[in-house]
């Protein structure tokens, strides 16, 4: 084990995401995924592991020289990303996932006269909307059952559905269907429930799903166990699918008075000498584990101001140090604000806790702000946390100031996530070809034009390479040559 291996393993973050075995020549060989990437990848490593471990994985074990990760929200997230990894790469020691499943997404085309939701594997740029993909199969079909009910949308599979359809149909009865087809809802009605079916899907409508928890303790209490128990599993799906969603997508915009209300209740309970009418809140999102990347939002007067959001890629931390990349990204922001003479926010919000809170107060500190107000917001239980010596502030969730600061976080967080998606598709988008000399941006374009995939690629014949405009004899006989290695 060389001692770079060793020092990554000794600071292996304590979060879900996907790891990547290199071998000496820093082709990938494998690619995992695990609820805690500390404790997963260092079990590799163990003697008792070496000792006893099939041949396979010993030799595995053996053939790595050096590793990457990519740390993500939860493990639901790190099951697709390792999906993904696995069928860009190829990797020689992964078996599972190496043929072309795809996870379960939900499409909706509005360009339809009378639009419906149905299931796909892939994801295409045909200007439908999609949802997911998502893990698990069975939760998706629930989901979309629940909504075609719900809404009363068609399942019916004609693109433009008429009597003749609805001679041998009976889902208006079972199914709730509305029944577009013979004119019993007209089409901007229709229209107007599958926009807020899209909204639901989107997790903008959370109180659905609490009018299903309501339902399963009315019938749980009302002895119709069976019913509660469909609700109980209609409830989790749900959950599982629309919940993870609401934390990516923008919050329904605020009311500007409700939003002055908010920012007039943040000065009394934070203790500010004057309503904070100007915000900035911060979010880190890690990347390949020695890369981070930040976003900064601006709320002026309660609302967010696109015009002065900012993204950061962390320069000094390596690894996934919340704390130090936030404590940088504040430095070097607010380093630019005051030597510019712009002006300065009245409240800096924190995506994180008190550590997150220390680090951004020392930053502040070392530029003499130190007397800028700064809180954060724990994700848990939405705390305002503080660091003067009070207790974090529990706020109910119909406080509007609570409601100014977690839009605003999450605001931060889907703008940071973003730029993380970003980076990380172009990473993944690299490939073997980046390996062999002479083959650059232009060629590597053209032979994933005319094979479609690496894994196409590495099964063709050496003629057929050779004919790719630019490639030639020489580069193929490379290609073949790097393939057989």
């Amino acid at each position: 084990m060389t001692e770079a291996l060793r020092a990554k393993l000794a600071d292996l973050p304590d979060k879900p995401g996907c790891y990547l075995y290199r071998d000496r020549a820093g082709r990938i060989i494998y690619v995992g995924k695990a609820v805690s990437l500390r404790k997963r990848v260092q079990s590799y490593f163990r003697d008792s592991t070496l000792g006893s471990a099939p041949p396979k994985l010993r030799s595995l074990i053996h053939s790595v020289a050096d590793l990457d990760v990519v740390v993500v929200r939860n493990e639901a997230e790190a099951l697709l990303t390792e999906g993904n990894l696995i069928k860009q790469y190829r990797p020689r020691y992964n078996v599972v996932l190496r043929d072309d499943k795809r996870y379960l997404a939900i499409r909706a085309d509005p360009r339809e006269p009378f639009p419906r939701l149905t299931t796909c594997r892939l994801i295409r740029h045909d200007g439908a909307r999609y949802f997911g993909p998502f893990p698990s199969s069975p939760v998706v079909r629930a989901t979309l059952d629940f909504a075609e009910k719900r809404y009363g949308l068609r399942k019916c599979p004609p693109i433009t559905p008429g009597p003749d359809d609805y001679t041998h149909c009976i889902n208006d009865i079972v199914r709730f269907c509305s029944a577009p087809c013979v004119g019993r809802i007209a089409a901007a009605d229709y229209g107007a429930r599958f926009e807020e079916a899209c909204a639901f899907l989107r997790g903008e409508r959370l109180g659905v799903i609490e009018e299903v928890k309501a339902q399963m303790v009315d019938a749980a209490a009302g002895h119709d166990f069976e019913k509660a128990a469909l609700l109980r599993d209609t409830f989790i799906a749900l959950r599982q699918v629309v919940r993870q969603r609401a934390r990516v997508v923008t919050t329904p915009e605020l009311r500007a008075a409700d939003a002055q209300a908010g920012i007039e209740e943040l000065q009394h309970l934070i203790g500010l000498s004057a309503p904070p009418t100007r915000i900035e809140a911060f979010d880190i999102s890690n990347l390949f584990g020695t890369h981070s990347v930040a976003s900064v939002v601006v709320a002026t007067d309660g609302h967010p101001d696109r015009r002065l959001y900012r993204r950061f890629r962390i320069r000094t931390v390596e690894g996934a140090d919340d704390p130090r990349a936030m404590a940088e990204v504040v430095g070097r922001r607010f380093a630019r604000l005051r030597d510019d003479g712009r002006p300065l926010p009245g409240l800096v919000l924190i995506d994180g806790g008190i550590t997150q809170l220390r680090a951004t107060r020392e930053a502040l500190a070392a530029l003499g702000l130190g007397e800028m107000p700064a809180v954060g917001l724990a994700k848990r239980q939405e705390e305002i946390v503080l660091d003067d010596g009070r207790p974090p502030l529990l706020l109910p969730r119909h406080s509007r100031a609570l409601q100014v600061l977690t839009r605003l976080r999450d605001e931060a967080h889907r703008f940071a996530l973003d730029y993380h998606h970003r980076l990380r598709h172009r990473l993944i988008r690299e490939s073997a070809l980046d390996e062999i000399p002479g083959i650059g941006p232009a060629r590597k374009t053209a032979l994933l034009a005319r094979f479609g995939s690496v894994y196409r690629l590495a099964r063709a014949a050496f003629d057929e390479i050779a004919a790719v405009p630019g490639i030639g004899a020489e580069r193929a006989a490379a290609i073949k040559r790097m393939f057989l290695s």
